[in-house]
Formats: C-alpha cells, structure tokens, sequence
C-alpha cells in the first residue's frame, strides 16, 4: 500500500495525497515533472525551491525531472521504473478527476512500471471537491491563469467566495480544464507553511504566471 503521488504542487495533487492517507495508504515518495530547463514545474511554472519546500513540509523525498513534452511518457516511464528500484512502492497516486483520457494515459504509464494507478478523486463532483478541500484545511492560491481571468487572479486564494466569483463568470471552480493552476502554501498535515512571495508577473503562450520567491519558512 506505499505510494507515489504525481505531485504537481497544486490543490488536487494535494487533496488526491491526502484523500489516499484516509483510505489507509503510505507515502514514500513524490513525483514532479520540470520544464527542460530544470528550474519550473511543467504545467504548473512553480520553481523547484517551492517544490522542494513543500516536499521538506510533508517531510518527504521528491523526485524530479526534466522533459520536454514531446519526451514526456517516455521520460515519466523510465522515471517510474527508477523510483520503484530505489522505493518499496506499489501505487501511483493522480488527481484527475473526470478526464477519460488522462485517467487512461496514468493507468497505461502505471502498468509499465508495474504499478497500479489510484484516483481518489475520480468521479467526485467538482465543485464539492473544491468545497471539501477548503473545510479540510487546504490553503491554495492561483499561480497561473488564462486570459479569461488575468493577471489580477494570480495570487488570490481558493476560498468559497472565490469559488462563487469563478462560476458566476463561467469558469469551472476547479479549474480542471485548465483554467488555473494552484500551489499549496499550507494544510494540516504540512509541518509548516510554505511562505512565498509573487515578485512580478509574466504571461507566456497567452497564459498567465505569477514568478515565485521562497520567504523564510514560518511555523505554525
């Protein structure tokens, strides 16, 4: 029952983390997949340093590497086989909630590596989801964004009120077409916060990224 958690530093990677301690499974490891430079995650443009601390935060080791997206399955099956040499794990744990194809392409990576997929989120409703992360303590706030939203999005924290904001303008509330990207700055079972600052903000590929500073940790 050791897992592996695709961990991309956002709420639903956290929440599926957490969803899968309740069911009885044990961590051992985290997966994170930078950008060819090596220096931001890939989907998300959360820095390495963020990644790390978050990592140190739940008091585990975390794996990275680089890939370009057109090396990416080869890349993650082959980073998968080695994470099972070097842990005693049995289970891969994702975040998707409803995508078919996403759900098809972690299982299919999974089994390369003889292990076996786990969603603790698939099929939940989206909204609720959301809406259960904030009562379990969950803090969040959005890193990146389309042009629907903007620039101003970016640092604002995933709150009902939020939550509210977002469907009165369309946009699901969990962001899980791509919407928004999150980080997780605090939850319960984090030894300490993570504490950052948004130095400025850039858009790239008509996307919107807050760039990252890692303050000073602050316990609780």
């Amino acid at each position: 029952m050791n897992f592996l958690c695709s961990w991309s530093g956002g709420k639903d990677s956290c929440y599926a983390f957490y969803k899968a301690l309740q069911s009885g499974y044990k961590p051992s490891v985290l997966l994170n997949v930078m950008n060819e430079f090596g220096d931001r995650s890939r989907s998300h443009g959360i820095p390495k340093a963020v990644l790390q601390a978050q990592a140190d935060a739940l008091e585990l080791p975390i794996h990275f590497f680089s890939s370009t997206w057109a090396d990416y399955e080869v890349k993650y099956i082959q980073n998968l086989k080695q994470i099972v040499k070097d842990y005693p794990i049995s289970h891969a744990v994702f975040g998707d909630i409803d995508i078919e194809s996403h759900r098809a392409w972690e299982e299919k990576v999974s089994i390369a590596a003889n292990l076996e997929a786990v969603l603790p989120l698939w099929q939940c409703n989206r909204k609720q989801l959301v809406l259960d992360m904030i009562d379990a303590g969950i803090e969040a706030i959005i890193v990146s964004c389309n042009q629907e939203l903007g620039p101003n999005f970016l640092g604002r924290t995933i709150d009902a009120e939020l939550v509210e904001t977002l469907e009165n303008m369309g946009i699901d509330a969990c962001g899980e077409n791509g919407e928004f990207h999150t980080l997780v700055v605090n939850a319960p079972f984090f030894k300490n916060r993570i504490s950052i600052e948004i130095t400025d903000k850039a858009v790239s590929s008509n996307y919107n990224f807050a760039n990252l500073k890692l303050k000073d940790q602050l316990r609780k």
